[in-house]
């Protein structure tokens, strides 16, 4: 077994190629600032800009903090396993489940996880799903992409838009509820988080102000919600995180009608890492600091069996 020590030489990875770039460098300043607040003495931030970034040489453990589109669909994952380099969080299977919504769901269903009725389409085609409903891009992540449709006069602008992200689009009923977050560590669920958008949806927008002008959410935790929609919402977000077999860490997004019943999203293999993000806040609420939960990422990440 592989010890983490004060001097172990981790490779923290930020930046990569899509859309969530500078999300993906804010959580990785975060993390980098942590792990350095924490005693760690070699620490080395590594911006990526390509699909096989120079690893500096002697790294024992790439932190991986790029979100969406190569750091979270299985891409760096296989890189590195190639490489021989252990790295945090889920693996390159996983990794390029969990991503891929489409087939999100597939597992979902399979394992009998309570989440919206769905279908997929081509890109430009129109969903049979009646309004409301929600247009996605399956491969993007921050809600990038994504629509509440209420009326069909707007179906086509949202397809459109949705389309510029892939050849395949993914449409879910709309489903009314509490918008509510489960960070899930080493398969144990930390305390719920309610997301209150300030307005519209949970967009870009909403979860980095500062990044994109949005006007921001509020954010309660533990969620206000009662004991038994807790264990609910929990039960609902392990339940999806085992379905997936994920390693280590995720977020799963969840919607909690006013009738109690949770529907999963999606799930989150590399959530956002700022100090202000939704997976800090529910440790925080579990009595783990947000530089200790950077530690144990690493510690349980360091020994994970690789494919």
């Amino acid at each position: 077994m592989k010890e983490l020590k004060k001097d172990t030489k981790i490779a923290l990875l930020m930046g990569g190629p899509g859309s969530e770039r500078d999300v993906s460098i804010a959580s990785g300043n975060g993390v980098l600032e942590a792990l350095r607040s924490e005693g760690f003495t070699h620490v080395t931030p590594v911006l990526v800009d390509s699909e096989r970034p120079e690893i500096p040489e002697g790294t024992e453990l790439c932190y991986n903090m790029i979100h969406g589109t190569y750091g979270e669909d299985g891409g760096l994952q296989s890189y590195l396993e190639e490489l021989g380099l252990p790295y945090t969080g889920a693996g390159s299977e996983t990794s390029r489940n969990c991503f891929d919504k489409v087939l999100t769901k597939k597992f979902f269903i399979a394992g009998q996880v309570p989440t919206p009725l769905s279908e997929t389409i081509a890109a430009g085609q129109m969903p049979t799903l009646p309004v409301p409903c929600v247009i996605k891009p399956p491969c993007e992540g921050s809600s990038v992409g994504v629509h509440i449709v209420r009326d069909a006069a707007e179906l086509p602008a949202a397809v459109e838009d949705a389309s510029r992200y892939g050849k395949e689009i993914l449409v879910e009923e709309y489903i009314k509820g509490k918008e509510l977050t489960v960070a899930i560590f080493n398969g144990e669920a930390l305390p719920v988080v309610h997301i209150c958008p300030r307005s519209g949806f949970y967009d870009m927008n909403n979860k980095y102000p500062s990044l994109y002008g949005g006007v921001g959410s509020d954010y309660i935790c533990p969620a206000d919600i009662s004991e038994e929609e807790t264990k609910a919402v929990q039960a609902a977000a392990v339940a999806a995180y085992k379905a997936l077999n994920v390693e280590v860490y995720g977020r799963v997004d969840v919607l909690l009608t006013d009738d109690g019943k949770p529907y999963v999203l999606e799930i989150n293999t590399i959530p956002g890492m700022t100090g202000a993000s939704l997976f800090p806040k529910a440790a925080k609420a579990a009595g783990i600091s947000y530089g200790e939960l950077c530690t144990r990422i690493a510690e349980v990440s360091l020994n994970q069996p690789r494919g």
